[in-house]
């Protein structure tokens, strides 16, 4: 047996209990210093990502807005209309709804605009498109009677790469998600499948223009530019002046959300005026 052994039996047995307790005290005191920190770690969190259709603080202080609540289509009209349409769109889990038709083009409410006009901004929000499905996000639109809100706004492509023609369709992908429809393909392609939400944003800035798809910027353009003409002479939109001219004198314009007849859903709709 060794000396430490011997020894330790020889103390009293208070001494013994009174030790253990203070070993427990400082172990406890360890603990509270790492619930602190972990509460730090969730305080920091909740700071810098909000809860679905809220800004954080840390967006609130940056200057953003919120466009889509979650729960009311306040803001929010039919294009060329006066009111939100009675059908063809619903609001679903937080979410902005269209309602597939299930003929295509032939949509049942419509397209919608945010009942704004901007000019200098950030749009960004979530989108989540069905199997087999099509639809875009519209910015610097005008609204022309008799004219639908495409021959005004260019458009981000909202899209199902693997099973909609659309995919294969145009030039080098410029018809797949995140492209600027029909003229300018994403590179890289990255957006996720049919069902998932993908993050996208539209900076528009004194003519600059960059689409962002799940982090990544994939598109950059410059309006009003003659790249920019020429680009739109050689392409489906060469008839249409107020396309070449998108936002017109003002250089502003609506954000549109296309119905394209499927349903695809938004979420988190915010933007941030440059």
């Amino acid at each position: 047996m060794s000396q430490f052994t011997k020894r330790t039996k020889s103390l009293p047995f208070v001494m013994l209990f009174a030790g253990s307790i203070f070993m427990g005290c400082g172990e406890k005191k360890e603990g509270s210093e790492d619930e602190q920190a972990n509460t730090e770690v969730v305080m920091e969190a909740e700071n810098s990502e909000a809860e679905i259709n809220q800004l954080s603080q840390k967006e609130k202080e940056e200057g953003w807005e919120m466009l889509f609540d979650g729960e009311t289509t306040k803001g929010w009209r039919g294009y060329l209309k006066d009111s939100f349409p009675t059908q063809g769109w619903v609001i679903e889990d937080g979410a902005l709804k269209v309602q597939g038709s299930g003929a295509g083009e032939a949509g049942n409410g419509g397209d919608i605009i945010y009942d704004e006009e901007f000019k200098d901004f950030e749009l960004s929000l979530e989108w989540k498109v069905s199997e087999g499905g099509n639809s875009g996000i519209f910015y610097l639109a005008e609204e022309i009677e008799g004219e639908p809100i495409y021959t005004s706004a260019p458009e981000m492509q909202i899209l199902d790469n693997e099973r909609h023609p659309d995919a294969k369709l145009g030039e080098d992908g410029n018809r797949q998600a995140g492209s600027l429809y029909d003229l300018i393909p994403a590179n890289p392609q990255n957006a996720k499948p049919a069902g998932e939400w993908n993050k996208a944003s539209v900076l528009v800035y004194r003519g600059t223009v960059v689409h962002s798809q799940n982090g990544e910027n994939v598109v950059e353009y410059h309006l009003w530019t003659d790249q920019w003409k020429e680009m739109v002479k050689d392409s489906k939109f060469k008839d249409w002046e107020n396309f070449i001219n998108a936002g017109g004198e003002d250089k502003k314009g609506f954000i549109g959300l296309q119905d394209h007849g499927d349903d695809v859903w938004f979420r988190n709709i915010k933007i941030k005026r440059l």
